[in-house]
């Protein structure tokens, strides 16, 4: 598969007129990925879902994704709805990205679940069941879960193409998970520290394994902070076009990653442009 790039999008509402221009550079640049965060509890953001669907109208290209849609606060069968319908209005340009839950207080502030670790991965292996179910179109969709209960829901519209559930997700039960169930894997480097990375694909692959899937099958799409810049290397992702290129070749080659998200310290729309002409070019002919 080639290798897609896109740009990881914070839903500033201070100043929506430069998240859309983010999100105009990366189509303009011939880049495939937006991925938009979703922290619902934090004022000073767009909601996510509404954003996302704005975008599917404005742009004609560009795969777009809530990275990572905050789980504890939307429900998985209103999660499906939303999801299938920008699926549907877009032509078929939508996955989910989907995370177990963070910063309890601030869900718990929304009048959200306050979950451990444990059950926050339970209510995930849950959400996973019930949208499964209501995308294929079953008839009828039944689940009487620990933390999500479904009865005799009848679901619609149907998404337009297989969407696809790449979970953002670190701990080793996670990668489980991943490996078992998900579409794909999205996590953000450096925060999870590079040297930590064998050990976390070959747990994906192994359950992948296990569940009788195929581990080539799964997606691993990373979310990268870094800033392309001229000039000597001055940290990992902090350098050259150059230096983008064999880092980023060397996470696709050595680890099976084909996608990659950019989160710049720098002027995003400035750093899409650079990563769509002096980046991609060479990342995808190598």
């Amino acid at each position: 598969m080639t290798t897609e790039l896109g740009a990881f999008v914070v839903p500033d509402a201070s100043n929506p007129g430069a998240v859309l221009e983010q999100v105009a550079a990366v189509e303009r640049g011939g880049l495939e990925l937006v991925g938009i965060q979703d922290h619902p509890y934090n004022r000073g953001q767009l909601d996510t879902f509404s954003l996302l669907a704005f975008l599917a109208a404005r742009t004609q290209h560009v795969r777009l994704f809530p990275d990572v849609a905050n789980l504890p606060l939307r429900h998985p069968a209103m999660l499906a709805t939303a999801t299938a319908t920008i699926d549907v209005l877009s032509g078929g340009r939508f996955e989910l990205g989907l995370g177990a839950g963070a910063f309890w207080d601030g869900i718990g502030a929304f009048g959200g679940p306050r979950r451990t670790g444990p059950e926050s991965v339970d209510a995930l292996e849950e959400a996973i069941a019930i949208l499964r179910a209501c995308w294929a179109g079953e008839r009828s969709v039944t689940l009487e879960g620990e933390h999500y209960r479904v009865h005799g829901l009848k679901f619609g519209p149907l998404p337009a193409h297989p969407i696809g559930i790449w979970l953002g997700a670190y701990g080793p039960r996670m990668m489980r998970v991943v490996g078992r169930l998900a579409d794909g894997w999205l996590p953000s480097l450096p925060r999870l520290p590079l040297d930590e990375l064998p050990a976390r694909v070959q747990m994906i692959e192994q359950a992948a394994e296990r569940a009788g899937r195929d581990p080539r099958a799964i997606r691993r799409i990373a979310n990268v902070n870094g800033v392309i810049a001229d000039g000597p290397v001055t940290g990992w992702l902090h350098g050259p076009p150059e230096h983008w290129v064999a880092e980023l070749g060397a996470l696709a080659a050595d680890h099976s990653f084909d996608g990659f998200v950019l989160w710049s310290e720098g002027d995003m729309v400035e750093q899409i442009g650079r990563l769509a002409a002096e980046v991609a070019p060479a990342l995808r002919s190598g």
